[in-house]
């Protein structure tokens, strides 16, 4: 669904395709990478201004709608509800990683750079923002990819973290922390639904605070601080199954909280991009092309593979999904770009290597292309 009407100007068309397409994203991205190889000294001071506020909380609600996507999709009638789908791009998100960084492992090792092995999570990022834009460009709205890839780059930023924080620790960890802030949020979200508190600003100041405050105290990326309150705003479902079609599930608050945010967050991800994107060109090595690869090459071989061993084990794809789509999906994931940026800072100390790094995880926009491609040859191009 476009955001213009028919009767719309020229001007307002346009608008309404760069919105809709996250195009904002891209131009953010543009940005800094111009003015960071034109004048370096001045795009770290405004970068540095502009990071907390885009990655810390203005990604809070992209993330948000991120989820609220899954959600929906695991409710009944949708792709992932069944547990034995669902199952299926959980146990993939993992194939995603695990082949990744062997595969980094293995190049560096062929090169005999051992000094490059702390590198090995780099490549194991799935950016979730320019994935989900890539993955709108292949598939037409409602296949099941979108969501199948959506709940695995969440579960693979979770994982992501997960290793950020007993591998490359930058801090403090305080697991007591997390948890005297996160489940009393959980525990407010709840009270509020079952109240039948229905605004869902209440949901974003309260718990979605309470959230945000334990994983930032906690040692964990707060911009999932919405992802556990998003499933407990109150919804109306209206699962009809008319001779065997499934009908749109209505979520009336969740449907309000994204109507209100669709545009604040296209703004958001313009910020974000902008903020991370300015990376020296002149920046290439070794590691730039065992970061590359890896993802490109090893993110669809680790998804792939393992969604096809999760069947074995009794795990089921969501109808409509292809392996065809799999095989497309898996080279959307290879976009590394913002969870491979945080783990070059944290696997390498500043100098040559570190700029080396960021450059591999910046080229990982090549799956873009090459997932484009792998869509029309494998004819799921809006399929």
């Amino acid at each position: 669904m476009t955001t213009a009407r028919p009767s719309a100007t020229p001007a307002a068309t346009i608008i309404a395709f760069v919105l809709d397409n996250s195009l904002l994203l891209v131009l953010g991205a543009l940005a800094a990478l111009v003015w960071a190889n034109v004048n370096p000294g001045s795009y770290a001071s405004a970068a540095h201004v502009l990071e907390f506020a885009a990655n810390d909380i203005g990604m809070v609600f992209f993330f948000a709608l991120a989820a609220k996507e899954v959600f929906e999709a695991t409710l009944p009638g949708g792709p992932l509800a069944s547990p034995r789908e669902a199952g299926v791009p959980i146990l993939a998100a993992i194939g995603g990683m695990v082949a990744p960084a062997g595969l980094y492992l293995a190049i560096v090792a062929a090169l005999g750079r051992s000094d490059l092995n702390s590198g090995w999570a780099i490549p194991c990022a799935t950016d979730i923002a320019f994935s989900y834009l890539i993955a709108r460009l292949i598939f037409r709205a409602g296949h099941p990819a979108i969501p199948f890839l959506l709940l695995l780059a969440i579960a693979d930023d979770a994982m992501g973290l997960i290793v950020l924080a007993v591998f490359y620790p930058s801090g403090d960890v305080s697991v007591v922390l997390l948890a005297a802030l996160l489940a009393p949020a959980v525990v407010l979200a709840w009270l509020l639904r079952r109240s039948g508190v229905e605004n869902f600003w209440a949901y974003v100041a309260g718990p979605g605070l309470l959230s945000w405050a334990g994983l930032l105290a906690g040692g964990l990326h707060p911009a999932l601080a919405l992802v556990p309150i998003v499933p407990l705003m109150p919804h109306d479902q209206y699962d009809i199954v008319t001779l065997g079609q499934r009908k749109t599930v209505r979520l009336a608050t969740l449907q309000q909280f994204e109507h209100w945010w669709k545009v604040p967050v296209q703004v958001v991800l313009f910020l974000f991009g902008f903020a991370n994107a300015g990376v020296p060109l002149s920046s290439v090595g070794p590691v730039t092309w065992a970061i590359m690869v890896s993802l490109v090459v090893g993110k669809p071989i680790g998804i792939l593979g393992t969604t096809w061993l999760a069947e074995l084990l009794g795990f089921r794809r969501p109808e409509g999904l292809s392996y065809r789509a799999v095989v497309v999906l898996g080279i959307t994931a290879g976009i590394g770009f913002t969870v491979a940026l945080f783990f070059a800072t944290a696997a390498f100390p500043p100098g040559a290597v570190l700029n080396e790094a960021k450059m591999g995880a910046l080229l990982s926009f090549g799956a873009a292309i090459v997932a484009l491609g792998a869509g029309r040859v494998l004819k799921v191009h809006r399929s």
